[in-house]
């Protein structure tokens, strides 16, 4: 953590939160659910340490990010890439085009951003969520309720208040270890009631890369904001659909890397595998040049492995702008 410096940089009526390190060609990372700039610690010190600026901000509702409505209908893809558009013109105005990595939300965040201004991408690395191009003929939250059902924790996410009082009963930092713990590949549920499905008391015990620090960094900063703002992504969903429209069809013309564990839940949803490995994730994203499975990890990769993700990404940043083919590198 040392060396990294903090500001709050004035974002579309928001005073974002952004962490720093270096001097260079900018990297913009942006984090995930259930996390914030902290997540990418140790990519933000190997990136400022190899001649990049590391910028690190709190994205819209999380952490020491204030000023975000709290209706989900100010969390929508459109706002989140608007805000990356704003941040990078007030930090970077020097640098036309930056690069970026992504995870979870953070991806979403980034393939939009890359759909809606790739004038402002010059290179993308993205974790975990492939792009998910727009389907005309059915909103996403009947997509997933069709798939998994109600207690489909995406599902159960979407009536303002509930999953939050659940959470509150449950207890913020509990409620964090379990998502940050999970790492089994199939779908996550939250019945009504039941929580994670553990007994309060049970322990939870923690993997090698995840320390009581850390998550006691995350419970501050959610006890003091909630996660409400955080939750909010997933119940802008439909409306994310909706606005999309006029991009129906239009693909991602960026270079891109993307890089995801065989234990992830996402690679292992139903469709994905064929999807990236099939040619339909190339077609959408016709300058993806490399997809990395790395055995063994699940979904916070960056953090499970990061020197090998740190040097993944750093490999794709050196040589992003020479022609490449497609292939796949299976760890």
């Amino acid at each position: 953590m040392e060396g990294i410096e903090h500001r709050t940089v004035s974002v579309n009526g928001l005073n974002m939160h952004v962490a720093e390190m270096g001097q260079g060609p900018v990297v913009l990372f942006l984090h995930g659910f259930p996390e914030l700039w902290y997540t990418w610690s140790r990519q933000i010190a190997y990136a400022a340490a190899r001649g990049y600026r590391a910028v690190a901000p709190d994205l819209r509702g999380y952490g020491d990010t204030a000023g975000a409505p709290s209706g989900a209908a100010a969390y929508t893809s459109l706002h989140a890439a608007g805000d990356m558009v704003v941040l990078l013109d007030a930090v970077a105005p020097d640098q036309a085009q930056v690069f970026v990595v992504g995870h979870d939300w953070g991806a979403m965040v980034a393939w939009a951003l890359c759909l809606f201004r790739p004038d402002k991408v010059r290179a993308l690395v993205n974790m975990s969520v492939v792009f998910n191009k727009r389907n005309p003929k059915k909103k996403p939250l009947e997509a997933l309720r069709a798939a998994y059902g109600d207690d489909y924790y995406i599902c159960r996410i979407q009536e303002p208040g509930e999953i939050e009082a659940e959470f509150a009963e449950i207890g913020t930092k509990r409620v964090l270890k379990h998502f940050l713990t999970y790492n089994k590949p199939g779908p996550l549920f939250l019945p009504k009631g039941k929580g994670f499905g553990h007994a309060k008391d049970d322990p939870i015990p923690l993997p090698s890369w995840l320390s009581e620090e850390d998550v006691d960094y995350y419970a501050s900063k959610f006890e003091r904001t909630g996660f409400t703002g955080a939750l909010n992504y997933y119940r802008a969903l439909d409306l994310n659909w909706e606005l999309t429209a006029p991009w129906t069809g239009a693909q991602v013309k960026v270079p891109v890397k993307f890089m995801v564990g065989d234990l992830d839940l996402t690679y292992n949803s139903p469709g994905t595998k064929d999807y990236i490995h099939n040619g339909g994730f190339k077609k959408d994203v016709p300058f993806l040049q490399e997809v990395v499975v790395i055995k063994g990890v699940a979904h916070f990769l960056h953090e499970e492995k990061p020197d090998e993700v740190n040097q993944h990404i750093h490999d794709f940043f050196l040589k992003f702008s020479a022609s490449s083919s497609f292939k796949c590198v299976c760890l």
